[in-house]
C-alpha cells in the first residue's frame, strides 16, 4: 500500500551503542519508521532525500516506509529479505546440521519485526512455511499448498526494513523470541544461546552490506543461567567387564537370520575401544583400517557421517558427509586400536564384508546405519546384559556414552592427557572439562608423587 501522509522528523542522537549513532525517523499513514547512520552527515543526507520525495509528491510504501526512489536499496531491504540472502551467504559451505540450526532459529525471529497487518497466520503454519519453504534454498521452490502460500504472502508483506532493528523496544523483541519454545514456554539455555549466535551472525552480515551501521544484539545482554558445562556425568560411565558384556548382548538382539545385531557388534566397538563418535564409525572404510592377525591395529579417521537429516543434506540423504569435527577437510585422526577391537573388525569384515564404496558398517540393504536403528538395538542389548535397576539407570543410556566409557578408561589407565585428547579428537583442555568427574582411582598415587616431590616420601614420620 501507498500513502501521501508523512512527516519527518529532526535528526537525533543514539548514546546507548558504544559509538554515537544517528537516527532519522519519518511517519508514513501513521506507521514510525527509522534508520541509523554512523555519522550525522549521512543521516543529514537521508533526511534530505526523504524530503525531497516529499516535495515531489512521490508516494511512500507503508511496509518499507519509503518513496519509490529509495525502494531497492540497501534502506529498503526487509528482514525477511536479509535472511534470505545471509541463507544464500552461508548455504554451500555450511554442515547440514548448521543449515538446521540456521534455519530453527531465524524462523524464530522472523516474525518478529513485522508491521501489524491482516491476516497474520497461526504460528505453527508460519513457522512450517518458513522452516520447510522459504529459507532452505534448495526448498524455496516447492509446490505450496494454499495455507502455506497465504503464510508466506503475509510474512513478505508485514517484514519491516532492516533499519527498525536499530530502535531497542525491537532488539528486545528479537531476545524475547530467541528465549521461547513455539509454545511460549521458555526455551533451554543452550537452544537461546545456540540460536543466539546463529541470529547474531546474520545481524553482522548486514552491518557488512552496510545496513546497518552496528550489530543491534550487542546493545542488550541477557543472563539466561550459567553456561552449561559439558562435563560427563560419571554414572553413565561402564566399566570393561559391563562394556564386554554389552557388546556381546548385542549379538542377541533381533532375528538371528537377519543378523541386524551382529552387524552392529563390531560398531558399538568402535565407539568404546576407539571412542569414536558414532558419525566417524559410520564414515569408517576398510582402508582406513590396519588390522594384523596379532597385536595392535590402528584406524586412520577421515570423514564422518553424522545424522541430519534429508532436507539439510546437498545429497538429500539422512546423513552428511563431512571431515572431522573442528580439523580441516581430508585431515585425519590416527587412533591405535587394542587387540579385541582388531578381532571385532576381522571378523566382522569376513562375515558381513564391506558396502560398495568400502564402508564397514552398512544396513542389509547396503545403506548407512540409521541412527534409530543402531539406538533401539543398543536399548534391546541394555535390557539383555543389565539388571532390572542397572537398564532403568542412566548407566550407559545412550551409544555415545560407550565413547565417554572408552575415553574415561584410557584416562584412568594412566594414559597422559595429551595423548588421550589425540586419539579422541579433543583439546586437553576441553578433554579435562568434560571427563574431569570420571578421573578415578589415581588420587592417592597422585598424593604419593607430590609428597616425593616435596622430599617427603617417608611421611610425617620425622
Amino acid at each position: 500500500m501507498k500513502s501521501y501522509k508523512v512527516s519527518v522528523w529532526k535528526i537525533s542522537e543514539n548514546k546507548t551503542t558504544k559509538r554515537l549513532t544517528y537516527i532519522v525517523r519519518w511517519v508514513v499513514g501513521g506507521q514510525t519508521f527509522s534508520e541509523s547512520h554512523k555519522t550525522k552527515a549521512l543521516a543529514d543526507r537521508f533526511r534530505s532525500k526523504l524530503l525531497r520525495a516529499v516535495e515531489k509528491g512521490e508516494p511512500f510504501d507503508t511496509v518499507s516506509g519509503l518513496p519509490d526512489s529509495l525502494r531497492g536499496g540497501k534502506a529498503a531491504l526487509s528482514f525477511l529479505d536479509l535472511v534470505l540472502r545471509y541463507l544464500d551467504h552461508r548455504w554451500a559451505d555450511a554442515s547440514a546440521k548448521h543449515r538446521d540450526s540456521m534455519t530453527d532459529a531465524l524462523a524464530v525471529v522472523v516474525p518478529v519485526p513485522v508491521k501489524a497487518t491482516r491476516g497474520r497466520p497461526s504460528p505453527e503454519v508460519l513457522r512450517r512455511a518458513l522452516r520447510s519453504y522459504v529459507l532452505p534454498p534448495p526448498r524455496r521452490k516447492r509446490e505450496r499448498p494454499t495455507e502455506i502460500v497465504a503464510a508466506v504472502a503475509w510474512i513478505e508483506k508485514a517484514s519491516l526494513p532492516v533499519a527498525e532493528l536499530g530502535e531497542l523496544s525491537r532488539v528486545h523483541e528479537l531476545i524475547d523470541a530467541l528465549g521461547r519454545k513455539l509454545d511460549g514456554q521458555p526455551a533451554a539455555t543452550q537452544t537461546y544461546r545456540r540460536r543466539r549466535a546463529v541470529v547474531f551472525n546474520a545481524l553482522e552480515y548486514a552491518v557488512e552490506l552496510e545496513v546497518l551501521p552496528s550489530n543491534p544484539l550487542t546493545r542488550v545482554r541477557r543472563k539466561r543461567g550459567k553456561r552449561a558445562v559439558q562435563e560427563v556425568d560419571r554414572r553413565v560411565v561402564v566399566n570393561p567387564r559391563q562394556a564386554r558384556e554389552l557388546l556381546t548382548a548385542v549379538t542377541y538382539v533381533g532375528r538371528y537370520d537377519r543378523a541386524s545385531g551382529r552387524r552392529l557388534r563390531a560398531f558399538f566397538g568402535c565407539l568404546y575401544y576407539a571412542a569414536m563418535r558414532p558419525g566417524e564409525a559410520l564414515g569408517l572404510r576398510r582402508s582406513d583400517c590396519t588390522l594384523p592377525r596379532t597385536g595392535w591395529g590402528r584406524i586412520e579417521l577421515t570423514e564422518t557421517r553424522p545424522t541430519a537429516g534429508k532436507a539439510w543434506t546437498d545429497s538429500g540423504e539422512a546423513h552428511d558427509r563431512r571431515g572431522l569435527k573442528q580439523r580441516e577437510k581430508g585431515e585425519a585422526r590416527v587412533v591405535p586400536i587394542p587387540p579385541p577391537l582388531v578381532v571385532l573388525l576381522r571378523d566382522h569384515v569376513e562375515e558381513f564384508g564391506t558396502a560398495d564404496d568400502g564402508r564397514l558398517f552398512q544396513s542389509e540393504y547396503g545403506n548407512v546405519v540409521a541412527a534409530s536403528s543402531y539406538s533401539r538395538a543398543w536399548k534391546q542389548a541394555r535390557e539383555l546384559a543389565f539388571t532390572p535397576s542397572q537398564a532403568a539407570s542412566v548407566m550407559a543410556a545412550r551409544p555415545y556414552d560407550l565413547r565417554h566409557a572408552g575415553v574415561s578408561q584410557w584416562l584412568n589407565s594412566g594414559v597422559p592427557a595429551p595423548e588421550v585428547a589425540a586419539r579422541a579428537g579433543h583439546s586437553v583442555d576441553v578433554l579435562l572439562r568434560i571427563y574431569a568427574k570420571c578421573i578415578d582411582g589415581q588420587e592417592a598415587e597422585m598424593n604419593d608423587r607430590i609428597m616425593q616431590g616435596l622430599g617427603e616420601a617417608d611421611g610425617l614420620a620425622h
